[in-house]
């Protein structure tokens, strides 16, 4: 009986003890209902931010008037927010750092006693922060309109189907835009992400150490849904495209051959078929909501841009600028909304943590609330300090461009956290450089002196320059479709203190001489992409005698620069152009490249002497393109106009 009792007591005091653990043990036999609302966003999220903090927008018929409620160690519910739409309700939740990966169900209860439910899920992270490393000055990007790169899965081209290796739930659905036209610039053509994955040889075999692809996600909208910047699902990727499976492979086997991938986002604007402008949560969730509520005018852009910075600008001006719709079909986001702003932000880390992401383009930098893109930049790199963001800002002012970069020292205080912007500025001083005829402010000088304004940038090297992208006329039309002319600006476009981006195609001189400047026909299909092409510029098949030798001048130029410490980090040193010819030196320990523009048709011989301060009397130099060996001496001749890169490297 002594025993009995002993057994008994000791049994009492266990259960005691347990009590703590009552709750997390009941979890762990309580079956999932496997349920799901018709939304609930973030899909999932991730244990072991810095940010503990999630709020989840859920949308369901009715639900505002439900209570939610979570039983799962480690997640509390802090605060439960109504809409004006009562199909809408936002839950703030803290998620302890010691909280467990896992699925739990979050029940939803009316106030007759009705229940829903939602089987959410807290995943581990895959690498801490510190290895999601950003690009930089060694890297080369090549950006790509997907849509017209190649087709490797022809069954997903009308988007009627999702694969069933998709792990993130994408709708089955027709879409309003479901057919292939390749005759039409304007439609779609059938490219997807397996057809970048697929032609990933190329893309490394070529030189480029990274991928930034135009958006992938759903684009639901009626016509020229191509391009990828009227998203419609902010956490779908367009099944046109593939799933988010394939997202993931391409994540993955890009990062086998050392390229980094960089994802297209737009903070700005979405496209005006987005689920919520069916039944809008909040009267302010996009701006000038009342006048499409109302279905009055739609107030768009005034697109002026200075107005972030212009000390004398108007309220008005300012408003037209970030408030305006970018364009009819494309609502302005109103990042001054909370709710707003915290579903950007998250759909941003969502996605850098799902994918693997390496860095992000922000679209359309200077639009959205400027106040709110500093904090959306922070939180960001907040939890990736080795993450970078390049923000799109058109314009040709460098105090403009320079502002937007982290670390500028601007009189209002503003403080962009933004790692990279645009080099829109040395983009057209190129052209200009190489097309204008030469004189004492015309020509080379705009080169050199638009290479001078780099007093103004926090980080030179850190800014993102180009010969062109998918908004403006290719490299070869504003060259006027001179080869020599087109290798001149690439050289220099590459050897600069910056991060180069080239946009597919530009390697085999596509152009838009047929109807410049039109986006259609900037965004061609790239020969070869697709199965019946009589050209096939990935194996070089048919492709003209100029268009071999620029994808040759390209490649060769892009796999030295990979390896060259000397033009990822080292001292710039430029003389002013002189007798037609421009000399730019990188230079890095016993590693210096120069970089000669000669814009001269006939014959000159250059004085050495002029350049004798870099230290090359005596050495022996290599052409990077030809292999042939130059002994620096007295005097050089440049037999004829082009581009002449140089290196002490053996």
């Amino acid at each position: 009986m002594k025993l009995f009792k002993a057994l008994l007591c000791i049994s009492f005091f266990a259960l005691m003890y347990s009590c703590d653990n009552k709750k997390q043990v009941l979890e762990a036999i309580k079956p999932l209902s496997n349920s799901s609302l018709e939304r609930v966003e973030p899909q999932n999220w991730f244990i072991g931010f810095k940010d503990v903090s999630l709020q989840l927008l859920v949308k369901e018929k009715g639900i505002g008037s439900f209570k939610p409620s979570i039983s799962y160690n480690g997640v509390v519910i802090e605060k439960v927010h109504t809409a004006r739409s009562k199909n809408y309700l936002f839950i703030d939740l803290k998620i302890d750092k010691t909280t467990k990966p896992g699925k739990f169900d979050i029940l939803f209860t009316s106030e007759n006693g009705d229940i829903k439910a939602h089987t959410y899920q807290l995943k581990a992270r895959e690498k801490p922060s510190e290895n999601y490393i950003g690009f930089n000055s060694s890297d080369v990007l090549y950006l790509i309109t997907p849509d017209r790169f190649a087709n490797a899965d022809a069954s997903n081209d009308l988007g009627s189907k999702v694969s069933d290796a998709s792990e993130n739930g994408e709708s089955v659905h027709f879409l309003k835009e479901n057919s292939i036209n390749r005759n039409d610039d304007y439609a779609r053509h059938g490219g997807d992400i397996k057809g970048i994955t697929s032609h990933l040889e190329y893309i490394d075999t070529m030189g480029f150490t990274a991928i930034w692809s135009s958006p992938l996600l759903t684009n639901n909208m009626p016509s020229q849904s191509y391009h990828g910047y009227a998203i419609t699902d902010l956490y779908e990727v367009d099944p046109r495209y593939g799933t988010l499976a394939d997202y993931r492979e391409l994540a993955d086997k890009s990062r086998e051959k050392g390229i980094k991938l960089i994802m297209d986002q737009v903070a700005n604007h979405c496209g005006s078929e987005h689920w919520w402008m069916k039944d809008l949560p909040f009267k302010d969730w996009v701006n000038y909501q009342e006048n499409f509520e109302k279905k009055g005018a739609l107030i768009t852009s005034n697109h002026r841009r200075t107005s972030n910075q212009d000390l004398y600008a108007s309220k008005s001006d300012k408003k037209g600028n970030s408030d305006g719709w970018f364009v009819a079909t494309m609502p302005d986001l109103n990042q001054k909304n909370p709710f707003m702003a915290k579903y950007i932000i998250q759909n941003s880390i969502w996605w850098i943590e799902t994918i693997g992401l390496s860095g992000i383009r922000q679209d359309t930098y200077p639009y959205p609330d400027k106040d709110f893109m500093s904090n959306w930049a922070r939180a960001i790199m907040a939890e990736y300090p080795k993450f970078s963001i390049v923000g799109e800002e058109w314009s040709y002012n460098p105090l403009l461009i320079g502002y937007w970069q982290k670390g500028a020292n601007n009189r209002d205080g503003y403080a962009s956290n933004l790692t990279s912007t645009m080099d829109f500025a040395m983009q057209r001083n190129v052209v200009d450089g190489i097309n204008e005829k030469e004189s004492w402010d015309t020509g080379l000088v705009k080169m050199y002196e638009g290479l001078a304004n780099d007093f103004h940038y926090a980080t030179p090297k850190d800014i993102m320059v180009f010969p062109d992208n998918h908004d403006m006329s290719r490299i070869y039309t504003q060259l006027n479709g001179d080869l020599e002319n087109t290798k001149m600006a690439l050289s220099f476009y590459l050897m600069m203190p910056r991060i180069p981006q080239i946009y597919y195609g530009t390697e085999i001189l596509m152009d838009d001489f047929e109807k410049p400047g039109d986006h259609g026909l900037i965004r061609t299909d790239f020969p070869g992409g697709w199965k019946d092409d009589a050209v096939n510029a990935f194996t070089g098949e048919g492709l003209k005698t100029d268009q071999k030798k620029m994808q040759s001048f390209l490649k060769k130029l892009l796999n030295y620069r990979k390896e060259s410490k000397a033009i990822h980090e080292g001292k710039t040193v430029h003389f002013a152009p002189f007798m037609g010819a421009y000399f730019l030196f990188r230079i890095l320990n016993d590693e210096v490249v120069v970089n000669i523009i000669n814009k001269n048709e006939k014959p000159i011989t250059i004085d050495l002497k002029r350049y004798s301060e870099i230290g090359l009397q005596g050495k022996t130099l290599k052409n990077i393109i030809t292999g042939k060996e130059f002994t620096w001496g007295g005097a050089m001749k440049l037999s004829k106009k082009g581009s002449i890169i140089l290196t002490t490297k053996k």
